[in-house]
């Protein structure tokens, strides 16, 4: 396998929770490397192929894959690769690219469209054209899921996570191009998707019961859409039995992918273990998160950090490794930890994603050097 790879085999343990990744893309036209909407093809092409984990997004430049639960991250590897060649394939039958970026690298030209689907037309009759007809909402992530055994459980441990999830985001940012110009942000992703109401840090809650009563409070208050509308940065999945990360921008290095979702199932693993020993839950406030996420988007892993269990500015690298210091004793039960190291090794030598992206643009000027930089599953 390319790239630092699993230096043994994922074993899987029975502390070990299942755990699953979707993966959102943007289209790209295969000669002139600009955004397209042809995700009606190509994900009819898709499902051909790879059946229900691949479908549409909300709009008709983006898709998205969807993971089977697993118990490895060899078994995510292959999962993960096999669903970008075949989005690939399917994405080559519509003369286009599957492009992994936060943010499009080189804009979609024309009025962006909503997917002919009744839910995103009733999203889209919600929240008006200043939300889902602007083309620069259009974004893509990564979303991480944990499974957890009841939802009291995965509440408590979004409340354990909050402060962590800072620094996962740092490691996965990908999108510092806007509308072909540097925005000056590892993810800028981060702060275009944030415009959406209900965008943030996860709230507190004591328990589940007054976690349903907040979200049916907001759809009430008609902010939220539903319920599965919330998009805070961990959630209880309203469909599945799992905790959903929300942070991390979808990335074309498969190790850097494996890198956050091995960090997010192994963080989990730990949070949940204090979870049940009754530890109290960090008592942050929400202005000081958001100032650490703002701060992990703009750095990205090369920079500084905001720590918010002190409030001071800490290099991205050191929080970095006090996460994957406080995820070690699950990491060591999988016999993720090496795989890990290396992958965070070549992340500080290399890069991440932004930087990557920025090194490549800096040879030539050329962003269509760097769509050809972040196309996956072949060209």
């Amino acid at each position: 396998m390319p790239g630092a790879g699993p230096g043994s085999p994922g074993r899987e343990s029975a502390g070990a929770p299942t755990f699953g990744i979707e993966e959102e893309f943007f289209l790209a036209d295969r000669e002139t490397r600009e955004t397209v909407a042809r995700a009606p093809e190509v994900v009819k092409q898709a499902r051909d192929r790879l059946g229900d984990q691949a479908g549409p997004e909300l709009f008709t430049t983006t898709v998205e894959t969807r993971t089977r639960p697993v118990g490895t991250l060899d078994e995510m590897r292959e999962q993960l690769r096999w669903l970008r060649e075949g989005l690939a394939a399917a994405a080559a039958e519509a003369d286009c690219r599957v492009v992994a970026s936060g943010i499009p690298v080189i804009p979609f030209s024309g009025p962006p469209s909503i997917v002919d689907d009744p839910r995103y037309r009733r999203l889209a009759d919600l929240y008006g054209p200043f939300v889902t007809h602007d083309q620069h909402t259009s974004a893509c992530a990564c979303h991480i899921h944990v499974a957890v055994p009841d939802r009291e459980e995965a509440v408590q441990l979004s409340n354990h996570l909050r402060p962590w999830l800072p620094t996962l985001q740092a490691l996965a940012a990908n999108s510092p191009f806007q509308d072909g110009l540097d925005s000056g942000f590892a993810s800028w992703r981060a702060l275009h998707f944030g415009r959406w109401p209900h965008v943030g840090p996860t709230p507190l809650c004591e328990d589940a019961a007054a976690y349903d009563d907040l979200l049916d409070r907001l759809v009430e208050s008609g902010m939220l859409f539903d319920r599965r509308h919330a998009y805070w940065y961990a959630r209880p999945a309203e469909r599945w039995p799992t905790l959903e990360v929300r942070v991390p921008d979808v990335n074309a290095d498969l190790d850097t992918v494996l890198l956050v979702a091995s960090l997010t199932r192994a963080l989990s693993t730990v949070l949940l273990t204090a979870v049940r020993r009754g530890a109290p839950v960090p008592d942050i406030p929400d202005p000081l998160l958001r100032a650490a996420h703002w701060r992990a988007a703009h750095d990205g892993p090369a920079g500084s950090g905001l720590d918010p269990f002190t409030g001071h500015l800490r290099p991205a690298a050191d929080l970095v490794a006090r996460l994957i210091a406080h995820a070690g004793p699950a990491l060591e039960e999988t016999g993720e930890l090496s795989f890990v190291r290396r992958a965070w090794d070549r992340v500080r030598v290399q890069g991440g994603g932004a930087q990557r992206q920025r090194a490549v643009y800096g040879r030539r000027g050329e962003l269509r050097d760097v769509v050809d930089e972040l196309t996956v599953g072949g060209r």
